[in-house]
C-alpha cells in the first residue's frame, strides 16, 4: 500500500488537480481503492504549498460525482442484469448488489448522501439510484454534498497531520465511528420527516 500511496503522491504532484479528478472518478465508480490514498496526500501537498486545499476539495468532489454518474447511468440504461454479468470482475456479486439495493430502498434518495460517508458502500450506492431512475438533479446534489463532507475531512487530515501514518489511522478510526453515528441519526431524522410529511398530506 505504501508503494501505491507514493505513486498517488507522485501522480498528484505531476498531474496536479487533474490527477485528483481522474483518481477520484475511478475510486467513485468501480475501481476498488480507498479515497484516503488520494485526498489525504492532496491535503499534505496543500500543507507544503504545492496545492490549494479548497481547489483540491473541489476537484475531489468533481471526481466523486463523475464516478458516481458512471455507475448511475450504467444501471439507468442497462439495468441489474448488466451489472451482475460484468460486476464480478470488480467484486460485485448478486448478494452484494442486493444489499446495496435494499439499503437504498429502505433509506431512499437520502442514502446517496449518507452512503458517500461510509466505506465499502460509497462507490456502489449510485447503482440502485440509477436502477430506480432517481431524479438526476437530486442525485447529483446529494452525492456532491456527501462527497464534499468526506473529501474535506480527508484533506484536513492530510493538511494538519501530514505524513504521520499512525496518527492518521487513529484519527480515521475515530472519525469513522463519529460518521456512522451521524449517518444513523441523519437517516432517522430524514425518515421521520418523510413520515410526518406524508401524514400531513393525508390529513
Amino acid at each position: 500500500m505504501q508503494a501505491f500511496v507514493d505513486f498517488v503522491l507522485n501522480l498528484a504532484s505531476d498531474l496536479g488537480y487533474v490527477g485528483i479528478v481522474l483518481l477520484m472518478t475511478l475510486e467513485s465508480c468501480f475501481v476498488p481503492f480507498p479515497s484516503e490514498v488520494v485526498m489525504i496526500p492532496a491535503g499534505y501537498l496543500a500543507s507544503r504549498g504545492e496545492m490549494n486545499a479548497v481547489v483540491a476539495v473541489l476537484c475531489g468532489v468533481l471526481g466523486s460525482v463523475l464516478g458516481a454518474l458512471i455507475n448511475y447511468f450504467i444501471c439507468f440504461f442497462w439495468g441489474r442484469a448488466f451489472v451482475l454479468k460484468y460486476g464480478k470482475f470488480v467484486g460485485i456479486n448478486e448478494q452484494k448488489f442486493a444489499k446495496f439495493e435494499a439499503f437504498f430502498n429502505k433509506h431512499g434518495e437520502f442514502s446517496t448522501f449518507t452512503c458517500r460517508l461510509l466505506p465499502a458502500i460509497r462507490q456502489y450506492i449510485s447503482m440502485p439510484a440509477g436502477l430506480a431512475k432517481m431524479n438526476l438533479t437530486r442525485f447529483v446534489i446529494f452525492t456532491a454534498l456527501g462527497s464534499a463532507l468526506w473529501v474535506s475531512i480527508l484533506v484536513a487530515l492530510g493538511y494538519f497531520v501530514g505524513e504521520n501514518e499512525t496518527l492518521i489511522k487513529e484519527y480515521l478510526h475515530e472519525i469513522l465511528i463519529a460518521i456512522v453515528a451521524f449517518v444513523i441519526v441523519a437517516s432517522g431524522v430524514y425518515l421521520w420527516y418523510l413520515r410526518k410529511k406524508k401524514s400531513s398530506s393525508l390529513s
